[in-house]
Parts: C-alpha cells; structure tokens; sequence
C-alpha cells in the first residue's frame, strides 16, 4: 500500500480589489473568473486579451529563429538535388508527432524522405550515430533532427565526417558544446531570437514547415499548403511533453483539439476507438490519460517506430490493428511500471529515513529503463522532493530526474557532468547515461546538493488556491466562463476554488478508491468527488460537519441530464465552537 502523501499547506489568492475590478469591467467576466486572472498574476489588459482571445495570426513568426533560413536553404537545395533528407525523432510522443509532422510534409512537397527513431531499450551511448548505416543505406545526405539532438556535439561531429549535413531542431537546454551543423534551432539557445521558450519539439518542428512554405509560396513553387491539418499533431506532442499551455502553446493547443476532433488520420481515429473516446470534445486530460500513455508505451518496452506509422498510416485495417497492438503494448507496460512502482514505494515505507533528506535517488536492475520516467515523475509529486531514478543494465544506468520549482536540475547536472556519460533535458525533466561505477558517487552528490540548497518549507507540498466562491456562484453561465481559461494543463491548470460548506451525509466510497461527498451551502446541495481519496472517509464520519473544500467544478452529465459536480482536491474539518470549548475544558481540566 503507498504511503500517504502529507496534505498540502493552502496558498491564499492574491488580493488586489482595483485590479479585480478593472478586469470584470473590461472584459465584462464574471468576478470569480476575474479573480483567477488575479491570482495567476496577469498584470496588463493586453496580456490578458491575448490570453483569453489569442488566435492562429498571433503565431510567431517562424523566421524568428536565427538559424531558419540557413535550414530553409539547405532543405531547398536539398530538394533540388533530390537528396534523400533523414528525419531523426526522440522515441517519445513529442519526438513521434514532430518526425510524422515533418514526414508528412516533405511527401507533401514531393520531397524524398526518410525517418528513423532510435530504440529506447537500448543502452547506446548516443544518439544519432546508430542511424549513420540507415542514412548511407539510403543514400541521405541531409539529416534534420526532432525533438532531439542539441546534446550530441559528438556523435553529430562522427556524422558529418562522412558527408551527411545536419540541421537540429530541438526544445531541450543545451549543455556544455553546441553541435556543430547547418542550422539549429532551439528556443533555449543563449543567443536566441525566438519569444517562447517553451515551445516543445514538434513545435519546432511545425516551425520549421511554416518557414519552408513561407519560401514556396513566395518563390512561386507551391500555392498553398494547409499548416492547419497539422495542428493535431502539434497538439497531441505539446500536450504529452508537458509543454507550457500559454503563449503560442495556447493557441497551437486550442485549434489543435478541433483538428484532432475532426481528424482525417486515419489511425489516430482507430486509437480514439480503443481509447473509448466518443465524439464528445476532445480536451488535453483525454489526450494526457489516453492517448500519450499508448503512444509512449510503444517507445519505452517496444518500437516507437509503430507510433510513427500509426500517425501516418492510410489503411483502415492496419491503421486498426496497430491501434490493438499499441493498447496491448500499453497493458503490459502498466504490469512492467506496477511491479517497478510497489517495489519502489515498499523500499521508502520500509526505510523512512530517506525522506529526511531533501531529494530521493534509486537504483535498480531490476527496472526495466522505459518505465522509469512515469515513476520518476509520480515518486516526484507525492513526496515533492526531486527525485532521480536509475535503471541499470549491463553495468550502465539509464536514469530520469523529475523535480520542484526550487531546484533547477541542469546545474547540478553540469556540476557532475564528469561522472555522467551523457545527460539532457531540462531544468525540470533531465534524463542521463551513467556507469555502474559512479552511481553511487552521484547519489551522494545529488542529495547533498539538493539538502544545501532546498528549505524544508519548500519540500511542503502547496496548493495554490484562486479564489473563494459560493455555491451561488456555481451556475452553467459561471461554467462557460470558466471555459475562457482553456485549455487546461501544465502552467496553466484548471481553477482552483474554495468554499465553505456542511456536510449533511457522511460520504460513500466509489470504485474502492474514490470518495463521493455530499455537501450543502444555503439550502443548496452539490455533489463531491474525491478522486483515490477513500483513505479520508474516517475524518467525515459524522453528518453535518462543517468544512472548508477545495475543488475545481466541472459539468457531469448523466443520463443526458447535466449537473454541477465538485471535484474535491482538499478539505478540512472546521471544529465548531462547542467542540473547541470542549477542548479548551480538556487541556485546562489536565494542567
């Protein structure tokens, strides 16, 4: 059984009445929508106009990117001279989406292309190389990368020495030496040009479609291409990656979700199918519960090469039974992660000193390397400590860092870069190659580092609250308002609100791990549900209990009758004057 997490300390909304104000009355938004705006820091009307209302035409423009044209020119030539061009993609979903994008769109253009994803099983010390032999094979002399590449100066060095071009198009932080090539273009460069360093690989990736028919339509070559369609693709690799949901990822993500609701992929459609996803809207918790966990399952315990395939295929039969075949692949990566999961979560209930340190570093060969990053993450988020994983094969360690705002991964990585073979990602998600050997060094470094620089005050897990509310307030119009705010994900998450409210029947548990609240404010009554919060019934087991809750609203409908529907995120119990006189008898009654 997992450990409990420790309940989250409460974070106010900010208050700020002129401002709160001036926003309901310029936007003509309901107050508590106004006073998420508040809380979430939007500062100028302008900013939050681009947020609520950002369109494709506020895109930024592709050209941007310092390096663009110098990739743009090296692609037309390559066009020209009939070169075969190799996209090289990650073996994750943004990785997946970004080579299918780019796929897609040089056969549209009548390019001859080819793609090649790397295989996650593998402990290769590098990237890149291993699709040297396939890129002769088929005589490419041009390579771009996805979602990838910004780290291997190296291998791109051994490439290049036999003819092969190489542009990079990557999202990652660079770390100690920039690869050498015709272009790169990554938003986390230190010279960068370009606005949103957020953007993710496929993002790049589109980018770089953009510029490209930029150029053919100004030079007369093509009349039109429809970047549109590919806004499904951007959507689903922006969404898997984690990718910040505001600025330009908004709106990529926005008209994204009505492409992909509608879209002409035949094997996306398939995978819909087996996801059970009807026609309803299609909304990013679809695609990030769904969708990626298949897609990913495929890259980390098989071959990513298929979710490539299932992007771009055209047959309805093989579209559906590789739709099967990645759902199978998906079942059997949750067995994989599950045993990996309660080994890990009986090792730190069985020594709980190791939450006295401020960060949790694991090794393994028991592990299999592919799960790890879901792990990683998870272990990451219920102790809110920086957690590194690391799963070892053949005396090598593949390892996945996830980790909290107040601790940046990237410089202590590049303070241990001797001990690593290679390392990459972000200050947040990191991933790195390690011999056996120096595990344990690193263990000792990292916790070390993380105990010097981290307060216990910031391992406290914090829920950030938006605004107070009432059940008055909870109406179908204050939902459409809400829906202003889509869509929701990482950096920009769906509201957060609180209330006070009685209790006026004890709860029920659902589906063994979910607890189903019934809660009244002013004679009005509303329905709670605590996702895997059954182990809170025995602090509600009176009726009638005051409390304070925390819960984000959502619309249930049931048959084909909709209602308001609270999501519990957190509550407490408010102890009622009696029983504080009753306490303060207790304590005076024993001194």
């Amino acid at each position: 059984m997992p450990m409990q997490k420790k309940q989250p300390s409460w974070v106010l909304p900010k208050k700020d009445p002129a401002w709160l104000n001036k926003i309901i009355k310029e936007f003509n938004i309901h107050p508590v929508t106004a006073q998420i705006l508040v809380s979430r820091g939007f500062s100028t009307v302008e900013e939050i106009h681009n947020y609520l209302y950002a369109t494709l035409p506020q895109l930024h423009d592709p050209s941007l990117f310092k390096d663009m044209d110098k990739a743009v020119n090296r692609i037309i030539k390559a066009m020209k001279n009939s070169e075969g061009i190799l996209i090289y993609g990650d073996n994750d979903v943004d990785g997946m989406t970004a080579t299918a994008l780019l796929v897609e769109f040089f056969r549209n253009i009548n390019a001859k292309v080819f793609f090649y994803i790397p295989d996650s099983t593998s402990h290769k010390r590098s990237i890149i190389s291993d699709a040297l032999q396939y890129a002769l094979n088929n005589k490419c002399s041009l390579i771009i990368t996805v979602d990838c590449g910004i780290t291997a100066a190296k291998e791109i060095q051994h490439v290049v020495e036999h003819n092969i071009d190489v542009i990079i198009t990557d999202h990652h932080e660079p770390t100690s030496k920039i690869p050498h090539c015709i272009a790169t273009l990554n938003p986390k460069l230190v010279n960068s040009t370009y606005p949103n360093r957020s953007i993710t690989g496929v993002g790049v990736a589109f980018k770089l479609a953009h510029a490209l028919t930029n150029h053919l339509i100004e030079t007369g070559a093509i009349d039109y291409i429809d970047l549109k369609s590919f806004l499904d693709l951007v959507a689903l690799g922006t969404i898997s990656d984690m990718g910040a949901l505001l600025d330009e990822n908004r709106i990529f993500v926005r008209y994204g979700l009505r492409e992909l609701q509608y879209t002409k992929r035949i094997g996306l459609t398939k995978l819909f199918q087996v996801c059970e996803i009807g026609d309803t809207e299609m909304t990013p918790i679809d695609i990030a519960s769904k969708i990626a966990p298949r897609l990913n399952s495929i890259g980390r315990i098989a071959d990513a090469k298929k979710g490539v395939e299932l992007l771009l295929i055209r047959d309805a039969k093989q579209a559906e039974d590789l739709a099967k075949e990645l759902d199978l692949y998906n079942i059997e990566r949750q067995k994989i992660e599950r045993k990996a999961s309660d080994e890990i979560e009986k090792y730190i209930a069985a020594h709980p000193e190791l939450l006295n340190e401020k960060a949790i570093v694991l090794y393994s060969n028991k592990w299999h390397p592919g799960i790890i990053p879901i792990i990683t993450a998870r272990i990451t988020k219920q102790y809110n400590r920086p957690t590194l994983l690391i799963a070892i094969e053949n005396k090598v360690g593949k390892g996945s860092i996830r980790t909290i705002s107040q601790f940046p991964l990237l410089p202590v990585l590049k303070e241990n870069e001797h001990l690593l073979v290679n390392f990459g990602g972000h200050d947040f998600a990191a991933g790195l190659t390690i011999n056996e050997e120096n595990i344990e060094e690193l263990k000792q470094n990292f916790i070390k580092s993380a105990n010097l620089k981290l307060q216990d005050t910031d391992i406290t897990p914090k829920m950030y609250l938006d605004a107070h509310t009432n059940f008055d307030d909870l109406t179908f119009d204050f939902m459409e308002s809400i829906k202003l705010l889509e869509p929701f994900g990482n950096e920009n998450p769906a509201p957060l609100l609180y209330c006070e409210a009685k209790q006026i029947w004890t709860p029920k548990i659902v589906g063994k791990i979910h607890l189903k609240m019934y809660l009244e404010q002013k004679d009005r009554m509303l329905e709670g549900i605590g996702f895997n919060m059954a182990y809170r019934k025995p602090d509600l087991r009176r009726k009638n209990l005051n409390l304070e809750v925390v819960f984000t609203p959502h619309i249930n409908v049931f048959l084909n009758k909709a209602s308001i529907q609270l999501q519990i995120k957190d509550f407490k119990v408010k102890e009622s004057k009696i029983e504080k006189k009753k306490e303060i008898k207790k304590v005076s009654s024993k001194s």
